[in-house]
């Protein structure tokens, strides 16, 4: 029964684009010159998703616009803006769906060489893991429109927070402070809405200091809090082990209620609670890079509690899910992140893709694969993606069970 209902509720629950998510490779592409004033691109894709209870299936389209501006208005000023829009036709309504996300949108003042200044709606991104980012503060319902599990994707098709920003510079190190005023009490659903409320819904700041100690160590610490909350600390560090193995760490602590009593508003549970993703990154002379993860989060369920949880009511178990969506945090305590980027893969300007997620405490998993082809203004890719598991487990509970779909983005 748990299955059923969580079959039936999942749309409604998911981002509005969960069956776009299937499109990796949102780093600037080899041919676009990346000092270009104005860099915009559209988008085209079609696909089948395969549900899982009846096997049914449901064809999708998409077409999108990304557009971004970084441009010198006087000496010492700049302006940026990056925004992208997002219309679905998923079957059997055929209904356009529209979603607009203002990504970025800021003025800087670099008033030294060595001393900057921004205000605006920043997207700003912390953190060295690939799979998941315990340093990453910010990223708490910034997810708009979901057209990609890519993590890279996740971390750039998303709002930015409206802040003030400054920076300073010395040699081997920087110091960055920022505050984050609220906006708006709640999460907007309009299409073309800024969405303030999504991502100032309380006042945060924090500040982040880096120090190279020597030439292949340059560790980064962090603290930030908020409106409501304990003060979060975190600490980010990357070192070579050899010339091809890169090993990393990324963690963040402090006092916080739990995950579950946040989701359900329980009885305060707060404690001292830590988030991990540590692991090894390994390339080959083939251009072939590989990543190994570890993750942990102290705040998220126990693989006993997550099982009773998934056992118990369901509108419990929708509102946990919801809220770990949400937040972009693990819903379990402990998972893997396995990933793999081959460039040239076979023939020049093909690149193959993969990802592989497991989650620890239930042994569900997420696959995804794409093959991109580059050529001199487009990109065309064919991509699939399938969650496996028992019912109500992490990647067992979707309404889709597999995906597949083809893409062709053109740069102008």
């Amino acid at each position: 029964m748990t299955a059923l209902l969580l079959g039936a509720a999942w749309p409604a629950l998911a981002q509005p684009d969960d069956t776009d998510a299937l499109r990796l490779a949102d780093a600037a592409p080899r041919h676009v010159e990346t000092t270009k004033e104005w860099q915009w691109y559209a988008e085209g894709a079609l696909g089948q998703t395969t549900q899982r209870h009846g096997g049914g299936t449901t064809v999708n389209q998409r077409l999108s616009f990304d557009v971004q501006f970084d441009k010198s208005l006087a000496p010492h000023w700049r302006a940026v803006l990056a925004n992208r829009l997002d219309v679905n036709w998923s079957a059997p309504s055929g209904q356009p769906r529209s979603i607009n996300t203002l990504k970025e949108a800021y003025l800087s003042w670099q008033a030294r060489d060595d001393r900057l200044v921004d205000i605006g709606r920043i997207n700003a991104r912390y953190g060295v893991a690939t799979g998941y980012n315990p340093t990453d503060f910010l990223r708490a319902g910034a997810i708009r429109s979901l057209v990609s599990v890519d993590p890279g994707s996740l971390k750039k098709n998303r709002l930015g927070s409206v802040m003030l920003r400054g920076q300073a510079l010395w040699r081997g190190g920087s110091l960055t402070a920022l505050v984050s005023p609220k906006l708006a009490d709640q999460a907007s659903a309009e299409p073309f809405s800024p969405d303030f409320g999504a991502t100032n819904a309380q006042h945060r700041w924090l500040l982040a200091a880096s120090q190279q100690v020597t030439e292949n160590l340059n560790p980064q610490w962090l603290a930030y809090g908020g409106q409501g909350q304990a003060t979060q600390l975190g600490f980010n560090l990357t070192t070579l082990m050899g010339d091809a193995s890169v090993a990393f760490v990324e963690w963040s602590g402090g006092r916080s209620r739990s995950q579950y009593a946040q989701a359900l508003a329980t009885p305060d549970d707060t404690a001292w609670r830590n988030r991990l993703a540590t692991g090894l990154s390994y390339t080959t002379a083939s251009k072939l890079s590989l990543t190994l993860e570890y993750h942990h989060n102290s705040a998220a369920l126990s693989k006993a509690n997550w099982s009773a949880l998934m056992r118990g009511p369901p509108a419990a178990y929708l509102r946990y899910r919801q809220w770990t969506q949400r937040a972009q945090e693990l819903p379990t305590q402990q998972g893997l992140g396995m990933y793999a980027l081959w460039q040239d893969a076979l023939l020049q300007r093909l690149d193959l893709n993969a990802m592989l997620r497991h989650n620890l405490a239930d042994r569900s998993r997420l696959a995804w694969l794409e093959a991109r082809y580059h050529l001199d203004h487009a990109d065309l890719a064919l991509q699939w993606q399938v969650q496996s598991g028992k019912a109500g487990s992490e990647y067992g509970a979707p309404a889709q069970r597999r995906a597949w779909r083809g893409v062709v983005r053109y740069y102008f």
